[in-house]
Order: structure tokens, then sequence, then C-alpha cells
């Protein structure tokens, strides 16, 4: 089944009514080549056609609608096993304001951390997660020192100096919100206190401040099967 091709247009450089037609259109086509892909319903690039079906009415306006499609596409991600694909999905089911999309996140955020996917993706999760904590949070701390964790270990050369700046400010900015660390010495201090230093310590953390999102009983996928999994 082809992808949809259509190019997408500077859509800041557009009139309200222009961006509702642009996603009219494209919702249109999407659907169109969604009927014509019987028998694949259970594929990525059928699941990838669903994203785009949830961008397009989530770009409309149209955030209860958009629930239903990426929820379906997660589920053909997870079963597939494509990883960073579920992952977007999880962020998009975020972006739909509806009652469960911290569960989204949370769901997406477990994922981003189990899985080595593009690290910026992980990043972009992660910072989700600190922007719905309270600014006194250590859960905040946990999820920043979690982002640089992982852009140290899963960014490659070309994108790593990028990332590692902006997780270091990421942790700065928690630290500032948090504590009102102002220096490297409180920052030095600030750390240690909260045990920020040993990903054997914090990242067990980050799986209880996921825990505290999603309780027992109410994740979409079972962990222990996906554990089963995970690369070497």
């Amino acid at each position: 089944m082809s992808q949809n091709t259509h190019g997408k247009p500077d859509l800041d450089k557009l009139s309200e009514t222009e961006v509702q037609v642009y996603f009219h259109e494209k919702l249109q086509d999407i659907e169109q080549e969604l009927a014509s892909g019987f028998g694949q319903e259970h594929t990525v690039p059928y699941g990838k056609l669903l994203l785009e079906q949830a961008n397009a009415l989530l770009g409309m306006g149209r955030q209860a609608q958009m629930w239903l499609p990426a929820r379906q596409a997660l589920d053909i991600f997870i079963a597939n096993e494509a990883w960073e694909e579920a992952v977007t999905a999880c962020d998009i089911l975020y972006q739909s304001e509806q009652p469960a999309a911290v569960h989204a996140l949370a769901h997406g955020v477990w994922l981003a951390i189990a899985f080595p996917i593009n690290p910026e993706l992980s990043l972009t999760m992660l910072n989700h997660i600190i922007d719905e904590m309270p600014s006194n949070a250590d859960g905040a701390a946990v999820a920043a020192v979690t982002a640089h964790y992982i852009v140290s270990l899963r960014a490659n050369e070309a994108v790593y100096e990028n990332l590692n700046f902006a997780t270091t400010g990421l942790i700065a900015y928690v630290a500032k919100r948090h504590s009102q660390v102002d220096s490297q010495e409180l920052m030095d201090f600030w750390m240690n206190k909260l045990q920020l230093n040993d990903p054997a310590i914090f990242l067990p953390r980050m799986g209880m401040v996921l825990n505290a999102i999603v309780k027992p009983g109410e994740w979409w996928f079972n962990r222990d099967k996906i554990r089963e999994k995970l690369p070497s």
C-alpha cells in the first residue's frame, strides 16, 4: 500500500481557513488509502497511515476523533515490534489532550527508555513528563537526568553535541525550578542530595514515576513480554 506523498506546506504562512482546507484534503486522501488497504490492517505501513489520519484530525482541532486511529496505530506498532513508531503514536495520543493522554505519555516514555530509539524523540517524551510535573517534584529531576543519560548512550556523533547541550540545559532548568540552583556548587550539591548521578538509582526511580501515572492493571501492553524483546 502506497504512503500519502503530498508535501506539507509551511502552515505558519497559511490562514486558518487555508490550514483547515489543507488538513481536510489530506484527511480525504488518507481515508481513501486506508479504505484500499484491505488485508493490510495489521501492518506497519497501515499503522503509519492511521497516524497520518490522527495528525490530520489534530490539525483540524478534532482531538476526540483522533484518539481511535492513533490508539489503533499504537497496537499495530507494538504487535510488529516497531518501537520508535509506537513512541511516536504515544506522543500523538498525548497531544490529543484527552482524559488518558498522560497515560499515553507514560507508555511512550517507558518504551523510549527501554528501546534504543531516536534519542531526540526520547528527549521530547521526557520533556513532556517534566512539563506535567509540579515545580518541586523530584520526578522532574529524575526525568531530566534520564534524558541526559539516554543521550550519552544513544546519540551518534552528528547529533550528540546539540542533544547533550539541550539535556544539560534541561537539568539546569529543572534544578532552578526545583531548588533555585544557580551555581555549579549548588548543582553538585543538588545532584548528590537527590541521588541523580547513578543510573542504577535514578532509572528505577523513573520507573516509579511512570507507575505512579499508570497504576497496575492499567497498562495497555504486557511489559514483561516486551522486556523479553529488549536487545542484549
